[in-house]
C-alpha cells in the first residue's frame, strides 16, 4: 500500500505558487464568510438569550426551545445540505445557504412573539447546518493535497471568529444599549451583513471541479483548475479524478446504493456519525450558547459576565490558528486523541474546582473562567478544526455530500439536545455535576478515536478513497508510515 500510495503521489506535478495560489485564497475567504455566519449565528444567544428572555416573558424550557430550534434545524440542514450540493453543486447549494441566513435573520429580528422567534431561527437553523457540511466540503475538493488540511480548516477559524464577533458585539451593544427595549433584536441584526457578502461574493465564485467532473463537465472542471493550480497540475489532477470517477461507474457505485453493499462504506459512515458525535458531547457548544450563564453560575454578576466571556472567544480564535499552524504537520488521529485528553483533563479540573471552591469564595469565579477559557482553548486548537477537515475529506466522491451530511446531522441533533437541556442541566446538578458528566463522556471518545478512526493527512482524496472503499485505511500501522512520508505544505 505504501509504495502505490508514493506512486501516486509522485505522478502529480508539484505544487508551485503563483496567481492560482491567490485564486484558491480568495475563494477559501469568500466562502469561509458561511462559516463567519455559522459562527455569529451561535454565538449570538451568547449575551442575547437573557435580554430576549425577560423581553417574551419565556421560562427556562421556552428559551431552551429558542436557542435549540436552530440547532435542531441545523441538523436537517446538514442532512439535506449535502444531498442538495449533491445534486446543484456545491456553489449553488452555498449561494441558497445565504438567501436563508438574511430570510432568518428578518424574521428573528422582526419577530413579535415566540412563535415568529422560533420560525425565524428555524431558517437560520437551516443555513448554518447545511454551510456546516458544504463549505468544508466545496474548499477540500478545491485545495491541493499538500495544502488540503490548512484551507479547509479555515472554514472553523471563520466560525470561532464570527462567535468572537459575536460575543464582542453583544457586549459593546449590552454595555452602551443595554436599557433599550428590545436591544437583544440589535444583536441578531448584526448578521445579515455577511450574510449579503455570502451570497455577493459566490456568485463570483467557481463550481467544485471534483463535483463537475462527477456530474460529466470535464471541460469546465478542467478550466476551474487551471484557475487555482499550474496547468500542469490542473491536467494531471483532472485525469486521476476521471480514471476513479470511470472506476465507479463501472461497478456502478453511486450514493445509498455503494454505501449498503459495501461493509466498509457503512463502518466508515458510523465512524463518521461518532467523530461528529463525540466532538459534540465535549460539551464546547454549551460554553459557546450558554456561556454568560455558567459564568454567572461561576459567581460573576451578569454585566461582568458579558464581558469575562469575550475570553472564551479570544482564545477560540487563537486555539483555531494555532490548528490551521499545525493542520498539514499533524496527523488528524493524533491531534483527536491529544485534543480529546486535553479536554476531559479540563472537564475534570472544572468539576473539581467548582465542588471546592464554594459559592461566595472571591477566587471561584476566575479559576472557573480559567479553566473554562483552557477548555476552550483545547478544543479549538486539537479537535474543533480537525474534525470537520476530517470530515470534509473521508468520505468517497460518490457519497461525500451524503456521507458528511448524515454525520453532522447526527452531530447536530446531540448539539442540540444539549442546548435545550443545558440550562436546566446545570440547574439541576450545577457547573460540577455537568462537567464530571462531560469528562466520562470524554474518555470514552478517547478511546473510539484510537481504535476506529482512519487518517486522512497527506493523501489525495482519490486515494484515500481506495483506502476507504477497500478497507485498507482501517490498517493504522501501514497508513501511519504513509503519512509520515507525505510531502511538507510548500511555502507561499
Amino acid at each position: 500500500m505504501t509504495s502505490s500510495v508514493s506512486t501516486r503521489k509522485s505522478a502529480l506535478p508539484p505544487l508551485t505558487p503563483g496567481p492560482h495560489r491567490e485564486r484558491l485564497g480568495l475563494i477559501s475567504i469568500v466562502a469561509c464568510f458561511g462559516g463567519l455566519l455559522f459562527g455569529y449565528d451561535t454565538g449570538v444567544s451568547n449575551g442575547a438569550e437573557h435580554p430576549m428572555q425577560l423581553e417574551l416573558g419565556l421560562d427556562n424550557l421556552s428559551l431552551g426551545v429558542a436557542i435549540s430550534s436552530l440547532v435542531f434545524a441545523a441538523a436537517v440542514g446538514a442532512l439535506l445540505g449535502g444531498q442538495v450540493s449533491d445534486a446543484w453543486g456545491r456553489r449553488r447549494a452555498i449561494i441558497l445557504f445565504a438567501v436563508l441566513f438574511f430570510s432568518g435573520t428578518l424574521f428573528v429580528v422582526f419577530s413579535p412573539n415566540f412563535g415568529l422567534l422560533v420560525a425565524g431561527r428555524i431558517l437560520v437553523g437551516l443555513a448554518v447546518g447545511g454551510a456546516s457540511t458544504v463549505v468544508p466540503v466545496y474548499l477540500a475538493e478545491l485545495a491541493a493535497v499538500e495544502i488540503r488540511g490548512s484551507i479547509t480548516g479555515r472554514n472553523e477559524l471563520a466560525i470561532v471568529i464570527g462567535q468572537l464577533a459575536a460575543f464582542v458585539m453583544n457586549a459593546i451593544i449590552g454595555t452602551v444599549l443595554g436599557d433599550l427595549d428590545g436591544v437583544w433584536r440589535i444583536m441578531f441584526s448584526v448578521c445579515a451583513l455577511p450574510a449579503v457578502a455570502l451570497f455577493v461574493g459566490m456568485l463570483r465564485m467557481p463550481e467544485s471541479p471534483r463535483w463537475l467532473i462527477e456530474k460529466g463537465h470535464h471541460e469546465q472542471a478542467l478550466a476551474v483548475l487551471k484557475t487555482v493550480r499550474s496547468e500542469e497540475r490542473a491536467i494531471a489532477e483532472l485525469a486521476e479524478v476521471q480514471r476513479l470517477a470511470a472506476e465507479e461507474r463501472g461497478h456502478h457505485q453511486v450514493g445509498v446504493r455503494a454505501i449498503l453493499t459495501n461493509k466498509w462504506l457503512i463502518r466508515i459512515l458510523l465512524v463518521g456519525i461518532g467523530v461528529a458525535v463525540a466532538q459534540q458531547l465535549t460539551g464546547i457548544n454549551s460554553i459557546m450558547y450558554y456561556g454568560q450563564r455558567v459564568l454567572i453560575e461561576a459567581g460573576f454578576t451578569a454585566s461582568a459576565a458579558l464581558v469575562a466571556n469575550i475570553a472564551s472567544g479570544v482564545f477560540a480564535v487563537i486555539g483555531g490558528i494555532v490548528a490551521l499552524h499545525n493542520m498539514d504537520k499533524v496527523d488528524r488521529r493524533k491531534t483527536f486523541a491529544i485534543g480529546l485528553s486535553l479536554t476531559t483533563a479540563c472537564h475534570l479540573l472544572i468539576g473539581t474546582a467548582s465542588m471546592t471552591l464554594p459559592v461566595g469564595n472571591a477566587l471561584r469565579p476566575y479559576v472557573l473562567l480559567f479553566l473554562i477559557v483552557a477548555f476552550v482553548f483545547s478544543m479549538q486548537s486539537c479537535l474543533n478544526v480537525a474534525v470537520w477537515v476530517w470530515l470534509a475529506e473521508v468520505f468517497p466522491l460518490h457519497m461525500r455530500g451524503l456521507g458528511i451530511g448524515v454525520a453532522v446531522f447526527f452531530g447536530w441533533f446531540v448539539n442540540a439536545l444539549l442546548a435545550l437541556f443545558f440550562p436546566s442541566l446545570v440547574t439541576a446538578v450545577g457547573i460540577t455535576g455537568a462537567f464530571f458528566l462531560f469528562a466520562g463522556i470524554g474518555a470514552v471518545a478517547l478511546l473510539f478515536v484510537v481504535t476506529q478512526v482512519p487518517e486522512t493527512r497527506g493523501r489525495s482524496l482519490e486515494t484515500l478513497e481506495q483506502d476507504i472503499t477497500s478497507g485498507t485505511a482501517y490498517d493504522f500501522r501501514k497508513t501511519n508510515r504513509v503519512t509520515q512520508e507525505a510531502p511538507a505544505a510548500p511555502s507561499r
